[in-house]
């Protein structure tokens, strides 16, 4: 998929209800204020990015495709920094942002401990990382087989897995929730979302929230 049909899919009325309640879910996780700095590590075309500056954060994507990232620079403020690199290997300080945040990312990505450790060294409060869900409707649409679509290729992970990933790094109080139950996007979708707690280990994305210890 190029970038242009990626970022196309979030402007569909499924997309962008998929897009919103993702974001949504994060943005409650990490309590940003105005003004703190955010890093989105994995951000493709920008759109999470996007959205975090739309919430007044002073925001930074990282990716490793540079063409993708062509793409998310002409198609965002100026106001936005886009950088090249690799998730395993993160180009910034220690503590370099308020928050950090990754949605479905890492699933592509080699080691994804190692990209885990990092996520949590650059960050100074807070992170937010999303996983697809292996316990979801999801999976059994567009997970089997090697995945379908822009899942293709894509690892899909329990809740006993991701929280695997946190042992034995400086952090604390992780919480895992999830998001997007129905991925039709339809009106009976967007209803459960409403009445279904993040709590239950269903949705789509799964995401572990958790405070730099």
């Amino acid at each position: 998929m190029n970038p242009a049909g990626y970022d196309a899919w979030y402007a569909t009325r499924r997309g962008r209800w998929i897009g919103e309640t993702e974001y949504a879910l994060v943005a409650r996780l990490l309590d940003a204020r105005p003004g703190d700095s955010l890093l989105d590590v994995g951000c493709g075309t920008g759109w999470f990015t996007r959205r975090a500056a739309a919430d007044a954060l002073v925001a930074t994507g990282l990716d490793p495709n540079p063409g993708w990232l062509d793409y998310a620079r002409t198609h965002s403020s100026p106001a936005l920094r886009w950088v090249e690199g690799d998730t395993r290997d993160l180009p910034f300080a220690d503590a370099s942002f308020d928050h950090v945040l990754s949605i479905a990312a890492l699933c592509f990505v080699d080691d994804e401990r190692q990209a885990v450790a990092e996520i949590v060294r650059v960050a100074r409060r807070r992170f937010a990382i999303g996983w697809l869900n292996r316990s979801s409707l999801l999976y059994q649409e567009k997970g089997k087989q090697g995945g379908s679509g822009a899942y293709q290729g894509a690892r899909w992970h329990t809740v006993r897995e991701v929280r695997t990933l946190f042992s034995g790094l400086p952090v604390r109080n992780l919480t895992v929730r999830s998001a997007v139950f129905l991925p039709s996007g339809t009106s009976w979708a967007r209803l459960l979302e409403q009445a279904a707690p993040a709590g239950l280990p269903w949705g789509g994305l799964l995401v572990v929230q958790g405070d730099k210890a």
